[in-house]
This record gives C-alpha cells, structure tokens and sequence, in this order.
C-alpha cells in the first residue's frame, strides 16, 4: 500500500497569498515584482510598478538605503519598526518593514510591509457592539425608572418656590435645574435604544461633510475655521445620509468644544485602499472611503483616550460621554470602523465606511 507525498506549496500561489504588502527589490533598488496586497497598497499594477525605484513609490521615514545595503550584505534578515510608510495616493501609515535577501544571484531583496496599528483599531471597532448593547439595557431601564419619578420631583420643587422666601427659593431652583440636568442625560441615553436601523442607500460622503459643515457654522462652530480637504474622486457609500450627517455634525461640535474659542477644524476625504477586515463569516470586506475630522484643541486626556468610544467615557467636565458612544454604535451599524489618533495640538477622528455596491437603491428625493 502505498502513501501519497504531500506536494509542495506552489510559490505562486504563496505569494499571491501573502496578506500584507509584499515587493521584491533588486540590486539596483528598482521594483521588480509586487504582490496583490502591494497592488492595493500602493494603488497600481505591477506592470506599471516594475522597474520603478521603489524609493520613489514609497516614502519612508527611515534610512532604507542603508537597511537593504545591510540586509544584502549580512545575509540576514533585517526589520525597521515604527516607519511611518505613505504613497502618493494614501498618507502616511505606521508599519514594520522586514527586508529579508533572497537566496538567489540575482541579489534580489524581499520586502514585507505589515501596517502596525490596523490590527488595535479593528480591534477597538469590533468591541463597539458590546458597549453599545450594554448601554441600550440601561438606558431601558433608567428611562422607565428613574424619568418619572424626577418629574414629580421638579414639579413638587416648583410648586415650593411659589411661596419660599429667597433662599429656599434658590435652593428650589437647583433641584428644578439638576433634574433637567439629569433627564437630558436619560434622553441621551435612550438613543442608543430608539436609534432606527440605518436606511442604507448609495450616497455621496461629502453631501453629508457640507450638511454637517453648513449647520455647524451657522452655529456652535461660528468661530471656529473648517478648512475642507476633499478627494472628489471619490465613489459613493452605503448609508444613512441623515445618520452620517449626525456623526460628522457630533464630531465637528467635538471638535469646536474643545478649542475653547476660535480654532481650526480640518474636514478631509481619501480613498485608502489598504484597509480590509473579515467578517464573521470568514469573508473580507473593504472599507476604502475614510474621512477624518481634525482639530488644533488639546488633545484627548491618555488615560481615557484608549477608551473614548464606550459609554459614560468623557474628557470634558459635565460631559455624558454619550456622544462618542452613539457615534461609534452608528458607525457599527454601517460596517465601518472608527478611530482616533490625540496629541496636544492635534486630534483627528478618523471613519472608514465601504463602497456601496453596483445595486445600492439611489436617495430618496423627498428628504432632500
């Protein structure tokens, strides 16, 4: 009886396989071949890719001349952590590069790019569920429990103050004033329950950008300068329009309470075709369209900045930490993610919505 031998993996196959950007390098520093995930990464083919001096297709903020120079001549492999990596069509991406010499004479050099931060940033949008499911239980039960019972309360505390002399009055007035207080804070709490399911449709991201950027100046962020960015290239999304404007309106009143007077908020739109998550059901989905709202205020406190999407997390004093919350569970809703990136001086939210596809039903013409 004989046994089958198993066969050897077909290096074609493994190398279209490989899941992040993948480029082969040859003596001269020019590209001579890339793999798929390297197509998508740097937004071309590798035919027009090859020959390129990959220097020139990919910005790096390291000393890669040295570090392929090194790798060639140890034999050995060498990795760069932390480069920030961008192209001419995506910004920079935080990554670890890993330039391993090929056993050949030709020279060539194999160079893997891993993104280092993808993987916490699905991570963190893959717990937005959770925290927005826990967050509906309570706000069932505190709107049936609580809201009543402080309706009497104020209204038993109104009724006082018509005959109270001037200190009991004042006394009156705070409980009056702190249970409105509290009950726009359930009312908060019970959109995480009320919010209808998105009516998903094909719509332009920057309908919703200008909506938002429109009411905001008209409003809270009158003195505040919104700069736009946009990528008009881009194709349409699938979703709520009415929801996504809610989402960007939200992060652009984030972003104007936190300068605490005149400041610069920037509204920016890209394609980024590197960001890919699997679902469930163990098929991938592209999430290309990213918009990212940035402004110049202080920057998000660190010891809370690992959890602002979750409920009842805020860096403002008297903040609900709802807003965030709600916008996290909206974005969940649509199949996107969302994140943040906060230095002193700099905070940028940044969403990530996929491409609505070829039989998406088109907008209603009656909300517009």
């Amino acid at each position: 009886m004989s046994t089958a031998r198993p066969t050897s993996p077909n290096p074609a196959v493994l190398w279209a396989s490989l899941p992040v950007p993948a480029l082969l390098i040859d003596r001269d520093g020019h590209i001579a071949a890339v793999n798929p995930a390297a197509e998508t990464f740097l937004n071309a083919s590798q035919r027009s890719l090859r020959g390129q001096p990959v220097l020139e297709r990919l910005t790096i903020n390291a000393e890669m001349d040295l570090a392929m120079a090194r790798a060639r001549a140890n034999q050995a492999v060498l990795s760069v952590s932390d480069a920030d990596v961008a192209t001419a069509d995506r910004p920079a991406v935080s990554c670890n590069i890993q330039l391993a010499p090929m056993q050949d004479e030709a020279g060539d050099l194999l160079m893997l790019i891993s993104p280092r931060d993808l993987a916490d940033r699905l991570g963190r949008a893959l717990q937005v569920k959770s925290a927005a499911k826990s967050a509906i239980g309570m706000a069932e039960m505190l709107a049936h429990e609580i809201k009543n019972p402080l309706a009497g309360i104020s209204g038993a505390a109104q009724l006082i103050s018509m005959n109270a002399g001037p200190e009991d009055r004042e006394l009156t007035e705070l409980i009056v004033a702190e249970t409105r207080r509290i009950v726009k804070l359930l009312e908060q709490v019970e959109q995480f329950g009320n919010l209808r399911p998105p009516d998903r449709r094909a719509v332009n991201l920057h309908d919703a950008l200008d909506r938002a950027r429109r009411s905001a100046l008209l409003g809270f962020a009158a003195q505040m300068t919104i700069l736009e960015d946009y990528d008009p290239s881009l194709p349409p999304t699938y979703a709520d329009i009415d929801q996504l404007m809610q989402v960007f309106l939200n992060l652009i009143k984030n972003a104007a309470e936190a300068a605490r007077g005149p400041g610069t908020i920037r509204l920016r739109s890209f394609y980024d075709p590197a960001l890919r998550i699997r679902r469930k059901d163990g098929t991938s989905a592209s999430l290309p369209l990213t918009v990212e709202v940035q402004d110049d205020g202080p920057g998000i406190p660190p010891d809370i900045a690992a959890n602002i999407f979750e409920p009842f997390v805020s860096g403002r004093e008297n903040g609900t930490g709802l807003g965030l919350a709600l916008i996290s569970k909206i974005i969940s809703d649509h199949d996107g993610w969302i994140s943040v990136d906060s230095v002193p001086g700099r905070t940028v939210f940044r969403i990530s919505l996929p491409v609505a596809p070829k039989d998406a039903p088109k907008p209603d013409p009656r909300k517009d």
